[in-house]
């Protein structure tokens, strides 16, 4: 296996890096070329501006078979190490990328290059936003005890999701009875309140930039998402925006009422499931309950086209669970060489 260290962003390994993404046993969108570029040309939004890219890719007989996507930076407590790009607040789901059968190998033969490869000082690799039933944790903890090194592994972040049926009465008739009831009183409520409303997803190339600013409006009405907004996060949210279109795998929704924007869901459709990003308020529209009437049409949309779940991503926020969600964890893995 031979190894190879990037510190710039290979721009010829587009294809087959996405070929190897579609073989990985985590496969999500957070992982696509195209997405983790996005990422590191703004450094995570602006998260880490003290970033050096450290990726590692793995050929066996000239085919590409691992990717390590890692960066060197201090962490948030001024500590160098190595972590993930994607790390942490805006990609939800990370991890190595693998052929099927190399991901053992490929883990044995990337610790000690890690420690030979003339990187910056560094005293562990950190590694946030991986699956509690990744293989990449056993692969991992088995190639770092052979070497001596440390581990140490906590449980991050919920990121409960939701089965869906594929109907939306059965939807409905599996949640809780209370909540099914304040579900169908909110939705008919904006339906009876003599408003014009509608619904729709953004499909129209030639409207794109201005439904991303309208979006971004909407986020901004919170206090917190405002100051998430900065100018390097704007910048990437707008990448990734126009990347997912460009992919078709876009799901921007909004909720119209009166001829105004009242509510919006960003969110990725892929792999026959709803990846939920982000979403804005009006809070003109308070009282109307655009958000949660959003979501029940976003419900009712993913049941009806036979999507097999609605993933919220993380958070542990109350109403997930009220929509019918079940948890799943990420961890934070942290490997240490007994010398660091």
């Amino acid at each position: 296996m031979e190894l190879t260290l990037h510190t710039t962003f290979p721009t010829d390994l587009r294809d087959d890096w996405n070929r190897l993404v579609e073989q990985n046993h985590t496969h999500v969108p957070f992982l696509r070329y195209d997405y983790l570029l996005a990422w590191w040309q703004t450094r995570g939004g602006g998260e880490w501006p003290e970033g050096t890219l450290a990726l590692v890719t793995a050929r066996e007989r000239g085919e590409l078979v691992g990717i390590a996507p890692l960066f060197h930076a201090p962490n948030h407590q001024g500590e160098p190490r190595l972590m993930l790009v994607g790390s942490v607040e805006v990609s939800d789901y990370l991890d190595f990328i693998a052929r099927q059968g190399c991901l053992e190998p490929f883990c044995d033969a990337l610790l000690p290059f890690l420690a030979q490869a003339g990187l910056p000082g560094w005293k562990s690799l950190d590694l946030y936003n991986l699956f509690d039933d990744s293989p990449l944790l056993a692969a991992l903890r088995a190639s770092a005890a052979r070497l001596g090194w440390s581990e140490q592994a906590a449980k991050v972040y919920h990121c409960p999701y939701i089965p869906l049926p594929g109907d939306w009465e059965a939807y409905l008739a599996g949640i809780d009875k209370k909540q099914r009831h304040e579900i169908r009183r909110k939705m008919r409520r904006l339906e009876a309140s003599g408003l014009p409303s509608r619904w729709y997803l953004v499909d129209d190339a030639s409207q794109l930039e201005e439904e991303i600013a309208a979006f971004t409006a909407l986020m901004e009405q919170d206090e917190e998402k405002a100051r998430f907004l900065t100018p390097p996060m704007r910048k990437f949210m707008r990448t990734v925006i126009r990347w997912a279109f460009q992919e078709g795998i876009l799901h921007l929704a909004f909720l119209e009422i009166d001829g105004q924007k009242a509510a919006g869901y960003l969110a990725f459709d892929y792999l026959n499931r709803l990846w939920v990003y982000n979403s804005g308020i009006n809070r003109a529209y308070i009282e109307l309950s655009p958000g949660w009437v959003l979501l029940g049409y976003q419900l009712q949309w993913a049941n009806e086209m036979k999507r097999e779940a609605f993933d919220f991503m993380r958070g542990d926020e109350e109403y997930k669970y009220r929509f019918g969600a079940v948890d799943r964890y990420l961890l934070r893995l942290t490997l240490t060489p007994s010398d660091a």
